[in-house]
């Protein structure tokens, strides 16, 4: 028996299927594709992103980053139901990463810049465990959005989830840069290696 309200998206009651056990798996609309597909690498992906975040919120994050973090999990989620359901779906009009979306990180990145000292320096990561965790985010980010991209080459897809991957990139960055506040971050020294 399971709890589930009839308006909840999803509602699993048996983990394993076994309808992938031949190496090919559903779209958002039930189509069969190849797990070896750019799409699904794209989703996995964003499935690997989405848990470093969950990693990096299980760290001593500053709580200021506590709530932003946890918005864009969900909104990571809506990024994957957008690219796993094919546009002749009729998806397009039901698209949940819209510029809004993009504009609202736009405005974190701009807010918590402000409040950061000016770079002299490319940065180090792992000043702290926190700042550790969103630069390892940002790095999984960044292949997430090569993914997206990679994607989108054989299947048609809003050209907004990419900008959206890019400009979410930069905001753990930022993130990264404000956790390392209380332990200071490390810079990098050219030769310091020698």
């Amino acid at each position: 028996m399971t709890n589930s309200r009839r308006d909840d998206p999803v509602r699993l009651t048996r983990i394993y299927t076994r309808t992938g056990d031949d190496g090919d798996t559903s779209l958002g609309d039930g189509t069969r594709t190849s797990k070896t597909d750019p799409l699904i690498a794209a989703l996995g992906s964003l499935d690997e992103l989405n848990a470093a975040i969950g990693l990096a919120l299980a760290a001593a994050v500053p709580e200021r980053l506590r709530s932003p973090l946890e918005g864009i999990q969900n909104e990571l989620f809506d990024l994957g139901a957008d690219l796993s359901v094919p546009p002749a779906a009729g998806s397009r009009e039901r698209l949940r990463i819209g510029q809004e979306r993009i504009d609202a990180l736009e405005r974190l990145c701009d807010g918590l810049n402000a409040e950061l000292e000016p770079l002299r320096s490319f940065v180090l990561p792992g000043g702290g465990e926190a700042d550790g965790r969103l630069h390892l985010a940002r790095a999984i980010c960044r292949r997430a959005e090569r993914d997206v991209l990679v994607a989108a080459a054989e299947h048609e897809q809003s050209p907004l989830l990419a900008v959206y991957l890019n400009r979410l990139s930069d905001l753990l960055f930022i993130f990264g840069r404000v956790a390392a506040g209380t332990d200071g971050e490390r810079l990098w020294r050219p030769g310091a290696s020698d």
